[in-house]
């Protein structure tokens, strides 16, 4: 059974008092699909309140969820519920992300830009490339 539905005066929209973590994660525009929300779940990359979630969880008003976005990992308090996706400002009023997590996440930015690349950035290395590996391997 269903919960019941209630009626926003503030926004107009109809919400429930309980919704799935996937549909959630993609109405707040953290995945662009639900299909790629559930597979980050099943993966392990999104906990609700400290604990491994599945995607049927049901998401509440002050729940805590953890997820990771590539090198980011934020953490997040839901502050709202929707069904639908809406447009990206609307979607940022679902949640609150904590003031240690957007730090954590800001000095981790920076140390990565501060590194150099690791990775070629031409793809095949040319002449020099070659000449500069084979000095640094101790080749002649």
């Amino acid at each position: 059974m269903k919960p019941a539905k209630t009626h926003s005066a503030k926004t107009g929209e109809q919400t429930q008092n309980r919704i799935r973590l996937d549909k959630w994660l993609w109405a707040a525009r953290f995945y662009k699909t639900r299909t790629i929300a559930r597979q980050a779940i099943d993966g392990g990359k999104v906990q609700c309140d400290g604990a491994r979630a599945k995607p049927g969880k049901d998401v509440m008003t002050g729940m805590e969820i953890s997820l990771r976005q590539g090198f980011d990992e934020k953490t997040v308090i839901v502050t709202a519920l929707s069904e639908q996706r809406r447009s990206a400002a609307e979607a940022q009023t679902l949640y609150r992300e904590t003031q240690e997590s957007l730090d954590k996440r800001l000095l981790e930015s920076e140390r990565r830009r501060m590194q150099p690349s690791l990775l070629l950035d031409g793809g095949k290395p040319d002449k020099r490339d070659r000449r500069l590996i084979h000095q640094f391997k101790g080749r002649s």
